[in-house]
């Protein structure tokens, strides 16, 4: 193939810094952008956060401070010459701590303990143990393999085979010996192979005086399928109980912890800071933008005063460049806030249904109805409603959370998938637990209220809600 050179004329876009810049702090959740200011303020010197703002907010703190001390009941800032005869000096001044104002801020997140976890917790039961290193071995491979929930994720026999390289002449009966061990460990239940196991063994630490142990023993052992299955007819035949036996015997058995672990396994918690506030004024609802989330920057005058105009030297060179980014970097900032203030104005103009009567009234919305509405594209308004949440009276939800799928109602309008979600949670809640709505009966309700709904549809929203089937709903009691 020969080769050769050609000339050809054509165009092509082309993202400059300052766009690059501007989509990425569009897309960054609340966190991220208050970690990128930071990072901005540390590395340009050129930045500063308007000082004026938080003076203003020191004001207003100091002047509920002056408030608080003038209406409080009870102080005293005079002292008395001599205290009154048989009395003592808490009789006269209160033993009071310290106001925050006089301390230095104290950071309660960072005091806060570490999350426990089910493995460093059985761990610290295992230790006081006075056992051999060989069988305090075994239990550490048993407790390494027990789950969040507190089932062994594994096998006795592959933890057997795991531990054999290790150990010498290891038997099987060695561990399920320390397997039994670490069974009566706290959380009861902890280390069962399933759920039948985690039950009897709690069932095994209550004393043979409780009243329907030995029924509920023989109801988990063998007859579990059909407790799950709610069929009390063949419960009753099978264990030779009366009704109110059998209703005794099912209530001592949902006393017990199918999932012993999850009390114990805690996680670190999560805070979510509402992007933007919605509030009802004077009959209209508004929104606003939280000023926590981005403080209000600013160049510092000074250091953009010592420029020298036609001096290219590499100081000076230095402090153009600074002053250049933190210009984009405060328009990139505004121009965030306005877009993401423009997005959250025009969900809240369509979904006031929501925020007047809650889920059951959201209506069906995509990204596209606001694109076209505000003339951004669509991967702009994905970008702005990914992890950005609203403040609204009925929670804190994320900006997704607004756009759904539609259903055809019968006057020829449109039903939002999160509202269908809503009326079938409803409809469950306030359900006869003895008689559980069936799928096809949810649909037929949902039809008398206007929304065509198929049987399937209805079962596929349950189960994306987690909420069981009829039959598995009907309690027994």
């Amino acid at each position: 193939m020969k080769q050769s050179l050609q000339l050809r004329i054509g165009q092509s876009l082309t993202m400059t810094p300052q766009l690059q810049q501007a989509i990425k702090l569009l897309q960054l959740s609340t966190l991220d952008l208050q970690q990128e200011i930071q990072q901005a303020l540390e590395s340009n010197m050129m930045l500063e956060v308007d000082e004026e703002v938080v003076s203003t907010q020191n004001e207003v703190e100091q002047k509920v401070e002056k408030t608080d001390e003038i209406t409080s009941e009870g102080s005293q800032t005079d002292m008395p010459d001599e205290l009154p005869v048989d009395s003592t000096w808490d009789d006269v001044y209160e033993n009071t701590q310290p106001t925050l104002a006089a301390q230095e801020t104290i950071d309660y997140e960072a005091q806060r303990s570490k999350p426990v976890t089910l493995h460093a917790y059985l761990l610290e039961q295992l230790d006081v143990l006075s056992i051999s290193e060989r069988d305090k071995a075994i239990a550490i491979a048993i407790i390494d393999s027990i789950n969040e929930d507190g089932y062994l994720s594994e096998s006795v026999e592959n933890i057997f085979q795991g531990l054999q390289s290790q150990l010498e002449d290891l038997e099987l009966d060695e561990v399920e010996g320390i397997l039994h061990r670490v069974q009566n460990f706290d959380p009861l239940g902890v280390a069962a192979k399933d759920l039948t196991d985690c039950l009897l063994i709690q069932l095994k630490q209550m004393p043979e005086t409780v009243a329907f142990r030995n029924e509920a023993f023989e109801l988990v052992m063998r007859h579990l399928d059909l407790l799950a299955a709610h069929d009390q007819a063949k419960l009753m035949r099978k264990l030779g109980l009366s009704e109110f036996q059998l209703a005794e015997t099912i209530a001592l058995i949902r006393t017990l912890d199918p999932k012993p672990g999850s009390k114990i396994q805690t996680e670190s918690s999560e805070y979510i800071v509402p992007d933007v506030y919605v509030t009802k004024q004077k009959g209209k609802w508004v929104v606003g933008l939280n000023p926590e989330v981005s403080p209000k920057l600013r160049v510092n005058s000074v250091y953009s005063g010592m420029i020298k105009r036609a001096d290219n030297s590499k100081e000076n060179v230095s402090m153009k460049e600074h002053l250049q980014e933190a210009r984009w970097f405060i328009k990139s900032l505004h121009s965030r806030n306005d877009t993401l203030l423009r997005v959250a104005t025009s969900i809240v103009e369509k979904q006031q249904g929501f925020l007047e009567n809650g889920a059951v009234a959201m209506k069906s919305m995509v990204l596209r109805d606001i694109a076209e509405e505000l003339e951004l594209h669509e991967s702009t308004i994905s970008r702005v409603t990914t992890q950005k949440y609203m403040h609204t009276p009925n929670g804190i939800v994320e900006f997704k959370y607004f756009f759904s799928s539609h259903v055809s109602t019968e006057s020829g309008g449109e039903c939002s998938a999160t509202a269908i979600r809503a009326f079938i949670k409803e409809m469950v809640a306030g359900e006869n637990q003895a008689k559980p709505l069936s799928d096809s009966k949810m649909s037929d309700i949902l039809k008398e209220k206007g929304i065509n709904v198929a049987r399937r549809t209805v079962a596929k929203y349950r189960e994306a809600l987690s909420i069981p089937s009829s039959s598995q709903r009907k309690r027994l009691l």
